[in-house]
């Protein structure tokens, strides 16, 4: 199979099932009515003319943990039945700034896909910038306390040919580095997707885990 493109967009992640759709299967990306979410990450107080610059400070973190690492085997067999639990990594243009593991598989008639991704910033307040920006790119979900400095999630479902596709989006800002996981599911025989409760927990277990790999890595 030959290597994919970054950044990810949903059909390309769905596209180790796509000749299902010659069969009548179909699946397509869109917005899920949701609750906005508030950007809880405060901008840093104003500093005196004594206090060392946060923009002068050096970057907490330089380099990721290899990504396919940052989860661990059993969530794996967890959230991806019958994936291959060493993962695959995305080739990317700078592995300095950017990391990303997948994984994905096809176990009957359910499909699952997860990945984890490692996007470092020059500076704390560039992640700030970034982050963000997600945030108004999503434009719904909710805030998850306790995750890094600051996280949130988001779950969407899409319709096409009466076939649902569920996915959930966590994105974690800790220190001048974010930590994006993605997972999403379907089932073909029900045409059903997996419940939001379902995806939206695994995709923020997947997050946890991610950014302690993060942490450890340093």
């Amino acid at each position: 199979m030959r290597s994919l493109p970054l950044p990810l967009t949903l059909g390309a992640r769905l596209l180790p099932v796509a000749v299902l759709a010659s069969m009548g299967w179909a699946l397509s990306s869109g917005p899920f009515a949701s609750t906005p979410a508030a950007d809880d990450d405060k901008k840093p107080q104003s500093e005196s003319t004594t206090a060392p610059s946060r923009t002068a400070a050096p970057m907490t973190y330089r380099t990721s943990p290899e990504p396919c690492r940052g989860i661990s085997q059993a969530t794996v067999k967890s959230l991806v039945p019958g994936a291959k639990t060493a993962g695959k990594e995305i080739p990317s243009t700078d592995k300095t700034l950017r990391r990303t593991c997948s994984w994905n598989a096809l176990k009957g008639f359910d499909y699952r896909w997860l990945d984890v991704s490692y996007e470092l910033k020059k500076s704390d307040e560039a992640a700030r910038s970034a982050y963000g920006q997600r945030l108004e790119e999503k434009g719904g979900g909710g805030a998850v306390p306790g995750l890094g400095d600051t996280g949130y999630s988001v779950v969407n479902l899409t319709t096409k040919d009466k076939q649902q596709t569920r996915e959930g989006v966590v994105v974690t800002r800790v220190s001048n580095a974010l930590v994006v996981v993605t997972y999403n599911g379907s089932d073909f025989e029900t045409k059903k997707a997996p419940s939001t409760d379902e995806i939206n927990k695994g995709a923020i277990k997947a997050a946890k885990e991610a950014v302690a790999a993060l942490e450890k890595a340093q």
